[in-house]
């Protein structure tokens, strides 16, 4: 698969530039959402679709890992 022109593969961007105070915010933010959401799937007994070794597999509810405790 070719990339688009002018769009540049991760390998040949800039390398990474400090975070901004909002940038951490948002980041902080989405973390945040998506332990609450793993964490409803898990109490719900749902299972999840992941990226795992270049395939989709679901894990079921037990399958799902806990967040590491702080």
């Amino acid at each position: 698969m070719n990339p688009q022109p002018g769009i540049k593969s991760p390998s040949e961007n800039n390398p990474q530039i400090p975070l901004t105070e909002l940038h951490q915010k948002i980041d902080a933010g989405v973390k945040v959402a998506i332990a609450k959401a793993l964490d409803k799937h898990r109490k719900l007994g749902e299972s999840i679709s992941v990226w795992q070794d270049g395939k989709v597999i679901t894990l079921n509810a037990e399958e799902i890992p806990q967040p590491p405790s702080n």
